[in-house]
């Protein structure tokens, strides 16, 4: 009772916060938790002349199907795999771009240059599609017409899985490291000034004072961004994938992932039952791997860890 006298009290002495918290509770609980009960979908054979919970229920069927059809594992990999040289590749070069901008002294030029790096974000994923078409195009593309007039044979680009591992890797880098380049950027200029006077008092050289002053300032920035990447990581660029490759089959084998694979399984096979399976497998290895870095994280240094 009077646990309950005490959260009644406090509801009543602090009603204007918890009033300008309820519009983000209402969201999450909407957006968020309601459509979990579909979760139920990933274990029946959904059948569309029935109610929508009157569909067989079949167990782990559909699971079983995706593991011994080898498409979760394919799937499994390609999205781990891009996301890792998303991650790894787009934090590496985001700090060095940070490094090198913050020590340009020409503030016009510095400002212009970060400019520039961060247009691309604005970007979308569709215009990106067309240039990326334009360019590749077998018939009328960029480069098809370059090699046309070096007298050499075309490209058939869209008939080249292998290649479009590094393309999408590149694109992805090309439009989103200008954003990161920022993050990093604004923890640089939080930096004191009174470390690097102090390392120019010492003798200290411009690339030694980045290597051990700069550097491991940005250490927390770079474990909370690798987290926050972790926690998303089964999740992938859908935007990216299903613009650049769209239903070629011949690039399915290097470029789909689980979120293509969700939406393709709903918009052309309509089988509700396996896509909601390959999304409650991709929801639940999301929440078991960033459980499991940041517990890790938490051992190493209690600091850098999300809770």
């Amino acid at each position: 009772m009077q646990r309950k006298s005490g959260l009644l009290k406090e509801l009543v002495v602090n009603r204007l916060l918890f009033l300008m918290l309820l519009p983000t509770v209402l969201f999450f609980l909407i957006n968020s938790y309601t459509p979990m009960v579909g979760i139920y979908y990933a274990f029946t054979r959904f059948d569309f002349n029935t109610s929508l919970f009157n569909s067989q229920f079949v167990g782990l069927q559909n699971f079983e199907f995706l593991w011994k059809s080898g498409v979760l594992a394919r799937l499994t990999f390609n999205t781990i795999g891009y996301n890792l040289a998303f991650i790894l590749l787009g934090n590496v070069l985001a700090i060095a771009l940070a490094v090198l901008i913050s020590e340009l002294r020409l503030k016009w030029f510095k400002k212009l240059t970060q400019s520039i790096m961060f247009l691309p974000y604005f970007v979308s994923f569709v215009i990106l599609s067309v240039i990326v078409y334009n360019m590749f195009n077998y018939e009328s593309g960029f480069l098809n017409t370059f090699l046309a007039k070096l007298g050499a044979e075309p490209l058939d680009i869209y008939n080249m899985p292998w290649i479009w591992i590094f393309l999408i890797i590149i694109f992805y880098l090309w439009k989103n490291i200008g954003y990161s380049m920022v993050i990093y950027l604004a923890s640089i200029t939080g930096i004191s000034e009174e470390y690097y006077e102090a390392a120019k008092i010492d003798g200290a050289n411009i690339f030694q004072r980045i290597w051990y002053i700069t550097i491991p300032m940005l250490k927390t920035t770079f474990v909370m961004l690798l987290l926050f990447a972790l926690g998303s990581i089964m999740k992938g660029q859908f935007d990216l994938f299903y613009q650049l490759v769209g239903n070629n089959g011949m690039l399915y084998n290097t470029t789909d992932i689980l979120d293509t694979y969700v939406y393709r399984s709903l918009k052309v096979t309509f089988d509700i039952g396996m896509s909601t399976a390959a999304g409650l497998y991709q929801s639940l290895f999301g929440f078991i791997l960033i459980m499991t870095v940041n517990a890790i994280i938490k051992k190493i240094n209690d600091e850098y860890a999300l809770f």
